[in-house]
């Protein structure tokens, strides 16, 4: 998957619409005001005798902006400013303040910040803070005359909903594309809080950062990724945005105190697959199976074991354990989810309370043990080890690139045997600490913050 922007048409759905509309609407008279209600469904210009979103979007499209991050020159200079590294987009989500929201990736190992607005104006801007998990950073100019967006609730959306994005791709300046939201609740495509929202309207590189919009010109998500099979890695008509639900929670944080704090509730969880389910003797491949809770761990006291199946979270359906992750990744600590759940094909209720996090703390349970963001247990192939099995996103050890599956064989000078001397060896550490990891039958060392 490349990291990149969203968007996609459905002109071949409108074409049906139009075709099926009488002709006396099409022949309204000119005199008509400029903004009629609706036609067969969709907003229609009567003066000018046509189908049109444009009068929805107006008001936002001036409230998307480039963004330009200037980095470190690589060649010789003759002045030590910072060069153009990357580019995206952006948008403007409150005009009094001057603050936009980008992504991350936008902005990440950026010197300096510009901002071009569409009117021609050019501003620097001073980044308040980023969120590697979600893809998410907020951006501040100082500037007078700005628009924004409105923002609404992501959680109202439906499949099949009109969706607009906009922003600046392949050199392009400011480009608006149409599709329909493909799908939501998307998550599973890697270790972050992903709940992502898929749409079909055509994005490229330069789209990232930039906003996805209803046929009404409100803000319902940021234009994160693209999934391409081409050759080239563009657009092939499936791309994902971070929705507004998940974008708030981290805006409103990094606003705030510049990061964000997340709970959590000390479950190992893996996604539910076919032949996890064939074990299960379960007829559904959607789910969050729980490998362990650790002791003393929210999850402990809910009483969830390993087995069990959580389809459900804060009335929201799980479809893995990115699912959960997601929900629980923009809880506030004290928080109270309830989850539905299949023990041995039957279903239960119990209500989870999100914890404070504590990155120092070490915790095993029966079958897995989690410590700094890694949940792990024995190595299941051959030989001594303890096999990673999720890695939480956002933390440490996200960043400092250990996956899921790695089979960890030593920390620092100790050989790691099983689960249980991992933990105890990073409990030991306590600080940073390299960690000898084997990965598709090489041997690598990752140095593990503490």
């Amino acid at each position: 998957m490349t990291r990149s922007t969203l968007l996609a048409s459905t002109g071949a759905a409108l074409v049906l619409i139009l075709s099926a509309t009488p002709v006396a609407v099409m022949a309204a008279p000119a005199a008509a005001s400029v903004q009629t209600p609706s036609v067969a469904g969709l907003p229609y210009d009567a003066r000018r005798g046509v189908f049109t979103f444009a009068a929805g979007l107006d008001a936002s499209l001036p409230a998307v902006v480039q963004v330009t991050t200037l980095g470190q020159s690589r060649g010789p200079s003759s002045d030590g400013d910072p060069k153009p590294s990357q580019g995206g987009s952006g948008v403007i989500i409150d005009a009094a303040n001057g603050i936009i929201v980008t992504n991350n990736h936008v902005i990440e190992n950026g010197q300096k910040f510009t901002v071009d607005m569409t009117d021609g104006r050019l501003f620097d801007a001073v980044l308040i803070g980023a969120d590697k998990a979600t893809d998410i950073a907020v951006l501040k100019i100082e500037a007078k005359g700005l628009s924004q967006v409105q923002t609404v609730d992501s959680d109202t959306l439906r499949t099949g909903d009109l969706a607009f994005a906009v922003g600046y791709p392949l050199g392009l300046d400011q480009t608006l594309t149409m599709g329909v939201i493909s799908g939501l609740n998307r998550s599973g495509m890697g270790d972050a809080i992903e709940d992502y929202i898929q749409t079909d309207a055509a994005v490229n590189s330069g789209n990232s950062g930039g906003p996805l919009l209803d046929s009404r010109g409100r803000l319902i998500g940021i234009n994160t990724s693209i999934l391409s099979g081409g050759m080239g890695g563009g657009n092939d008509g499936i791309a994902f945005a971070v929705p507004t639900r998940i974008m708030m929670f981290v805006v409103d944080q990094l606003r705030a105190t510049g990061e964000v704090k997340r709970g959590q509730i000390g479950v190992a969880l893996g996604s539910l697959t076919a032949e996890r389910a064939r074990d299960l003797g379960l007829n559904l491949v959607r789910g969050a199976v729980v490998y362990d809770a650790a002791p003393g761990s929210s999850a402990e006291q809910a009483g969830l074991r390993p087995g069990d199946v959580i389809t459900r979270i804060q009335n929201r359906p799980v479809a893995n354990a990115g699912s959960v992750q997601a929900t629980v990744g923009i809880a506030r600590p004290g928080a109270a989810l309830p989850v539905v759940y299949l023990r041995d094909g039957r279903e239960a209720t119990a209500t989870l309370t999100v914890q404070s996090p504590d990155p120092a703390a070490v915790r095993v349970g029966r079958s897995a043990a989690m410590a700094r963001g890694l949940t792990f247990r024995n190595n299941s192939g051959d030989g001594a080890g303890a096999q990673i099995t999720v890695v939480e996103g956002g933390s440490a050890a996200a960043a400092a690139g250990l996956q899921a599956g790695d089979v960890v064989v030593s920390a620092g000078s100790t050989s790691v045997a099983d689960m249980t001397a991992l933990a105890a060896a990073l409990q030991a550490a306590g600080g940073a600490v390299d960690l000898t990891v084997m990965r598709d039958g090489e041997r690598t060392t990752i140095s593990l913050p503490g």
